[in-house]
């Protein structure tokens, strides 16, 4: 079924360019040992009109605009989300095993949706997870920071309590070198793969830093991206993180 989609192997990654909402049906039920990814959170802009603007306008100053590529999917209102987000999170559900994790990011503005979407989709809704952005953010006169973004994470059905313990934050800095407008970091990624089993699917993968991050702990890694050009520039990211790790 996959074969319809362009896929690129490197290593124990599997790279598939595609809109995620058909990828995700072509996958083997039970297949997926957990998801972690960060999808488009369609937060930006309080009216319609701001919506649909390109994310470059709504989430970059200025200055920064040159710097990365526009990314697709991120035009919902906020009904058209919570309906959207149900519907991957339900088809990544029946490729998930039982008692396999999920966690999808999302801001201030969609955290309540997104903790509906993920018991919409069937899941278990475990709880959520700061990441502080810490003091870089851009700051805001008599306001707080926008500081932290939030994963939202679950489980499929019963999960026994057994295994590590990890954090129930992560502070960690934005990337200064970025490959993506929108880019976490990879520190931050291992750290909530610390009690996931792989293989690990990624939805939304942009450029990839949660491949890096299975990458870099031997997880099997399934990385789904609809935009051409961040598939191509998730492509090389791991092909030259993979030849590093050779040459070492």
């Amino acid at each position: 079924m996959l074969s319809r989609f362009e896929v690129v192997r490197i290593g124990s990654a599997t790279l598939i360019r595609g809109d995620s909402l058909d990828v995700l049906e072509c996958l083997e039920p039970g297949s997926i040992g957990a998801v972690l990814t960060d999808p488009p959170y369609s937060s930006g802009g309080l009216h319609a009109g701001d919506r649909t603007k390109a994310p470059s306008l709504k989430y970059q100053s200025s200055e920064y605009r040159h710097l990365h590529a526009d990314f697709v999917g991120d035009c919902r209102d906020q009904r058209s989300f919570l309906a959207w987000s149900s519907l991957w999170m339900s088809r990544a559900r029946l490729a998930m095993r039982p008692g396999a994790l999920i966690g999808a990011f999302t801001d201030w503005r969609q955290l309540p949706v997104t903790t509906d979407a993920v018991q919409v989709a069937g899941f278990t809704w475990r709880g959520i997870v700061p990441w502080d952005k810490t003091e870089g953010v851009r700051p805001q006169l008599g306001r707080y920071r926008n500081q932290a973004e939030y994963l939202v994470w679950a489980s499929n059905g019963h999960r026994p309590p057994a295994g590590r313990v990890a954090p129930g934050a992560y502070r960690f800095s934005v990337p200064k070198l970025k490959l993506h407008m929108a880019a976490k970091p990879v520190a931050l990624m291992e750290g909530l793969l610390a009690i996931m089993d792989g293989p690990v699917l990624d939805p939304f993968m942009g450029s990839s830093p949660v491949g890096e991050a299975c990458l870099n702990l031997g997880l099997p890694y399934i990385g789904i991206e609809a935009d051409p050009h961040y598939f191509a520039v998730a492509c090389q990211r791991l092909e030259a993180h993979a030849a590093q790790a050779l040459a070492a």
